[in-house]
This record gives structure tokens, C-alpha cells and sequence, in this order.
């Protein structure tokens, strides 16, 4: 072993699916991973995500209606952890507020910063808000930038940041590919001409709480009545975002609620969806991957390697453009089936291994300069 030691800061249940691939090739690679859980997520559990036994802390930070507030009390519990505990790196994945505030705290304390999927931009802080703005931040102060896409670094080196940018794939890949390997094989066709499509549908963002969620309400009760949609909701663990979609749609014919899910399970769900409509960003890096057809229900994206792909469409939660989209697909068969090819925008399923060796040989380097000055 190096005796390098680094600490993940997870503190949503995508950000334990992304980073759990990551904490296992460092301890492959021999930099041991240590958790701090911030409880963004309440009730997340590191052994659920395949995390268990590593050395963790809690810092009981739950989820607030202010995310700003939320990332200050996460960098104000974290400190007295990072100036105790003196990691050699500290990771965070993404845009949340626990991955901001652990930037935060890390550069308080004047620690090294590691940022998984670095580089991610819609160029329009209110779309995502507060995410535009939370990755921004973190690559201002990042030292290591693993951009998923070659679009993300160029983003990263337009920006010209001071951290080093390397472009590595996202780890989400390779957590999706360990997932299927868990699953019974499963072959899927789709829906024959003119019968129903099998659409699954997920919608939480908070651009689209209020109208957005209301407007996709209309288009998704009106398809369900029309008979070309056999329509799942899976329900968002936010609780006040399940209460709404409750109120929308319990009791509507042809729509079906259910209750939030495991990794594996919704995993299952997409692969088995003849369409899906969604304004997740793991989901949009899942669905090309698993070639399934997906509509965006987002004006704008940081992840346009889906659209470019051809497996992905941009329709964010308009009525009309909702109605539009999913009644021509369910027309126009061979358009579906266009969208329904399998691609890798978001890498080969090998990000962590590769991250985890980039992080060894930078802090091999960071040695060098150290161990020079002893032998003076």
C-alpha cells in the first residue's frame, strides 16, 4: 500500500452510484478511500451502494429548501473532519450542494480537490439552478478536473482554469454496466404498430416544479387516454415532489405511480421502456447506453452528447411539444427504432480505473518535490 488516503464526499444516492466504482479502483489502485456522508439524502446507507466497510463519518447535514444554506452547513461540518483527518485528496462528483461544500471545506483547509465529472455546462445558471452555478464553482478551485466528455474539457479549457483537465468518461458508466451484470438477461422489442407504448417517466428538477410539472401532467393524462401510452411515473424520494405528481395523476387511467426505487431496479425499468421521459442527468447518460429512446423534459442541457447521439430528444415539459414528440414516435416506428441504437457518448464503462490511476500518479508527483527537499 502507498499510505495515500483520500475522501469521498457523497451525500445524494447518485452521487454514492458514481463514486462507489471510483472508491473500489482507488483501493485497487492502492489509495485507500475514506466516505463522509453528508445526509443530503436522509436514510442513504453506504453498504446499499456497495460502500460498506469503508472508514466513514456522518455529518448529519439533511437536505434543505435553500441549497445555498445547504452547501454552507456542509462546508461548516466538514471542516473540523478535514483539519483532523488531513487527506491527501478530496473527491466530490457533480453539482450538488454536499459536493460544493466539500469544495468549499477543502480549500479552506487548503486541500487538494478532485472533481468527478468536471466540465458539465447548460451556460444558463437558471437551468439548471442551483447545479450551472455549483459546478462552476467547483472547478474554479479544483486541482484535478475529470471531464466525462471531450465537450466537457473543452468547456474546462475555454474557461481556463488552473486545475488539470483530463478526459476520462463518466464513472455512471461504469456503475450501469456493473448493475446489468447483477440482472437476468432481458431482451426487449418494441411495442408493435399501433399499439401502446411502455413509457417511463421520471420528472424532479426544480425548474420544472409548478408549471413545468403541470403542463407535462396535461400532455401525459391526454396520451394515457388517447391509448398510445401505457405510462409509469416512478416517484422522486424528495417528498415534496411526490406529493405533487400524487395529486396529479393518482387515479388517472392508464398511469401508474410508483414508489421511488433502487439503482437496480429502475435500471431494469429503463432497459425494459419502449420510450422514457425524463429530465434526470443520470438518466440521459444511462439511456444511450442501454438504447433507449429518450425525451428530455429540459429546455436546455449540460449533457448534449445525448441529442448529438441521435438517442436522445430535447422537448422540456410544454404541453404541446410533449403531445408532438410521443405521438409521432408512436407513429413513426422506424424513428423510434432510429433512437433505440445503443451508444457510449459517456464513455466505456473503464472511467473509475482510469480516474483512480490518475489520482495515484498525481499524488506520486506531489511526493517528488518532498521527498527532494529530505534528501538535500
Amino acid at each position: 500500500m502507498s499510505g495515500y488516503f483520500v475522501q469521498l464526499i457523497v451525500g445524494t444516492r447518485p452521487e454514492a452510484i458514481k463514486l462507489a466504482p471510483l472508491a473500489h479502483a482507488l483501493a485497487a489502485a492502492g489509495v485507500a478511500p475514506h466516505l463522509v456522508l453528508t445526509g443530503q439524502h436522509p436514510g442513504l446507507r453506504a453498504a446499499d451502494h456497495g460502500l460498506g466497510g469503508l472508514p466513514c463519518e456522518e455529518l448529519g447535514c439533511a437536505g434543505i429548501e435553500d441549497p445555498v444554506e445547504h452547501a454552507a452547513l456542509v462546508a461548516a461540518a466538514l471542516a473540523s473532519v478535514l483539519v483532523r483527518r488531513q487527506p491527501d485528496l478530496v473527491i466530490v462528483q457533480g453539482d450538488t450542494s454536499s459536493a460544493l461544500g466539500g469544495a468549499m471545506a477543502a480549500h479552506e483547509a487548503g486541500l487538494p480537490i478532485g472533481h468527478v465529472e468536471a466540465g458539465l455546462r447548460s451556460y444558463d445558471r437558471a437551468m439548471p439552478w442551483p447545479e450551472e452555478g455549483n459546478r462552476i464553482a467547483i472547478d474554479e478551485i479544483a486541482d484535478l478536473l475529470f471531464a466525462p466528455t471531450p465537450g466537457a474539457a473543452a468547456n474546462l479549457h475555454r474557461e481556463g482554469f488552473s486545475g488539470t483537465v483530463h478526459v476520462t468518461g463518466n464513472t455512471g458508466i461504469d456503475a450501469l454496466h456493473a448493475t446489468l451484470a447483477t440482472l437476468p438477461r432481458a431482451t426487449h422489442k418494441l411495442a408493435a404498430v399501433g399499439a401502446a407504448l411502455n413509457i417511463v417517466v421520471t420528472c424532479h428538477r426544480r425548474e420544472n416544479w409548478g408549471p413545468g410539472l403541470g403542463s407535462l401532467a396535461v400532455a401525459l393524462v391526454t396520451l394515457a387516454a388517447e391509448g398510445c401510452a401505457a405510462i409509469e411515473v416512478v416517484l422522486h424520494p424528495n417528498p415534496r415532489v411526490a406529493e405533487v405528481m400524487h395529486l396529479l395523476f393518482a387515479g388517472q387511467p392508464g398511469i401508474c405511480l410508483s414508489l421511488p426505487t433502487s439503482h437496480p431496479a429502475m435500471i431494469d425499468r429503463l432497459r425494459r421502456a419502449d420510450l422514457v421521459l425524463s429530465d434526470s442527468g443520470g438518466v440521459q447518460e444511462e439511456a444511450p447506453a442501454l438504447g433507449v429512446p429518450l425525451l428530455v423534459l429540459r429546455d436546455k442541457t449540460e449533457r448534449p452528447e445525448a441529442i448529438a447521439c441521435g438517442n436522445a430528444i430535447l422537448v422540456g415539459t410544454t404541453t404541446g411539444k410533449v403531445l408532438s414528440e410521443v405521438r409521432r414516435l408512436h407513429a413513426d416506428r422506424a424513428a423510434l427504432a432510429a433512437m433505440a441504437r445503443p451508444a457510449l457518448p459517456f464513455g466505456d464503462g473503464r472511467s473509475a480505473p482510469r480516474i483512480a490511476a490518475l489520482i495515484r500518479a498525481w499524488l506520486i508527483e506531489q511526493d517528488r518535490p518532498q521527498v527532494a527537499r529530505r534528501r538535500a
